[in-house]
């Protein structure tokens, strides 16, 4: 017998009040009880959900503590230098960690075993020797661009790209585990598991009378992100190799490669997007407005894990529908998407905005010289969140070509109007540059998915039957 939240609350309940929210608990039922993919794809949202909630706080406290330990200065630059590998990190992975959502979930459809097989070790070795050879352009590259950098960048930056392989691995093996609908190994090793050990070994190392800097602090990072990816490694590689079975491997390197490529414009375009205005912060101005405006940012992550956990939980089933049922199954799913990620983005970024202040005064004396901002990339998180996973639902259904043009012609605006705007005004300048974009972006996916899918996919615009133009 299965627990039902609807046959609890009638028997637990007063009649009235029990009778107001049975249509919410039929509702819940319905998305957790499911047996079908709707219910696996919410199941696993409301999963991400949970962890990335609790990976806000854990971020949160985290990031206050290390601004504390380090002061202003240092924690600009190790933020400048984390964010870097993080972008790096992705972008070394050539599309492969998303291609993966798209391919095993059509093998399993199609019982292409031997594929699966195939895609499932191409990935991690591939993954891991691109991000290789990546970190190792980057050492040359540091080595040689080092006398026009500040010398307090150059070490931090040496030390970062140590850590570089294993952060494109774990983003690979994320991508495993959700093309598998596996929330917890998907999620917790990023969103959990490392970023308590870089505290761990943080607070250990000034314990041991290490120096409260930016290089311990990104040692401690290279730690922690060895010993989750590595454990990860294990863990994920063993489960999703028994499911496959044991057998011949295939390969089909040119479709994957057809398909990841332009993944990787996308995913590549939409991470540099995401994080462009820390970048360019860090290029025109101090560390510490970089860890004033980080701290604002990181803020606002409590808001933007909505828009990640829904996308987690709905890629592989717009896969999954896209090979194997109706245009209008897919239609009525992405929709629902919408909702699940608007409404409570909007509730987060409301009560984000009512606590900021308090909270951006935790990182120290200054950081509450970021709060005005927030008002202002608020506008761009909740705009983006009104059309839901819209890149997703275009990746997931062959439409990446386009979806990569929306991110690169965004991404250039966004570069433009902060090389515009930070010199004149500063933090001002990179938040209205940065929310602006965010704006244009959700404007144009909307409508790229309503052209190429004939989806109406934005809140508060009524649904209505349009074919493929």
């Amino acid at each position: 017998m299965r627990f039902s939240a609807a046959t609890t609350a009638e028997r637990l309940l007063p009649e009235r009040l029990a009778s107001a929210v049975q249509p919410w608990l039929r509702h819940a039922d319905e998305l957790f009880l499911a047996t079908d993919e709707r219910g696996e794809a919410g199941r696993m949202s409301v999963i991400a959900f949970a962890i990335r909630i609790v990976n806000a706080a854990i971020a949160f406290i985290s990031q206050v503590l290390l601004a504390r330990w380090m002061g202003s200065f240092e924690y600009g630059i190790f933020v400048l230098v984390w964010v870097t590998m993080i972008i790096l990190g992705n972008l070394a992975c050539f599309g492969f960690h998303t291609s993966v959502i798209r391919f095993i979930p059509e093998y399993r459809e199609r019982g292409m075993w031997a594929e699966m097989r195939g895609i499932l070790f191409a990935s991690r070795v591939f993954t891991l020797l691109s991000s290789t050879a990546v970190a190792g352009v980057g050492l040359a590259g540091l080595w040689w661009f080092s006398p026009s950098l500040e010398s307090y960048y150059v070490v931090p930056f040496y030390l970062g790209l140590i850590c570089l392989p294993m952060i494109t691995l774990s983003d690979t093996l994320q991508g495993i585990s959700r093309a598998n609908a596996w929330a917890l190994s998907a999620l917790s090793p990023t969103y959990l598991v490392r970023p308590i050990l870089i505290l761990l070994f943080m607070a250990t190392a000034l314990a041991l009378g290490f120096s409260p800097d930016a290089k311990t602090a990104i040692t401690a990072a290279i730690l922690a992100t060895y010993a989750t990816t590595l454990w990860q490694l294990v863990t994920v590689s063993t489960r999703a190799d028994q499911r496959a079975e044991p057998g011949p491997r295939r390969y089909l390197p040119r479709a994957w490669i057809a398909v990841s490529m332009p993944i990787f414009l996308v995913e590549g375009f939409f991470f540099l997007l995401t994080n462009a205005d820390v970048l360019m912060v860090g290029r025109f101005m101090a560390p510490d407005d970089v860890a004033i405006y980080y701290a604002a940012v990181k803020t606002l992550a409590l808001v933007h894990f909505v828009y990640f956990a829904v996308k987690t939980g709905a890629a592989q089933r717009y896969a999954r529908i896209s090979h194997g049922s109706g245009a209008e199954e897919l239609s009525d799913f992405a929709r629902e998407t919408v909702s699940w990620t608007f409404w409570p983005s909007l509730f987060m970024a409301l009560v984000v905005l009512a606590i900021g202040d308090p909270m951006l005064r935790l990182f120290g004396p200054g950081f509450e010289a970021g709060y005005p901002l927030l008002f202002v990339l608020v506008i761009g998180v909740v705009a983006r969140a009104a059309v839901g996973p819209a890149e997703s639902l275009l990746t997931m259904t062959g439409n990446q070509n386009v979806c990569a043009v929306v991110f690169a012609v965004t991404l250039a605006l966004n570069v433009a109007l902060n090389f515009a705007l930070i010199p004149s005004y500063g933090l001002w300048g990179a938040a209205l540059a940065t929310s602006l974009a965010m704006v244009v972006e959700a404007c144009a996916l909307a409508l790229v998915v309503w052209k190429k899918l004939g989806i109406v996919m934005m809140i508060f615009v009524p649904a209505h039957q349009n074919g493929k133009s």
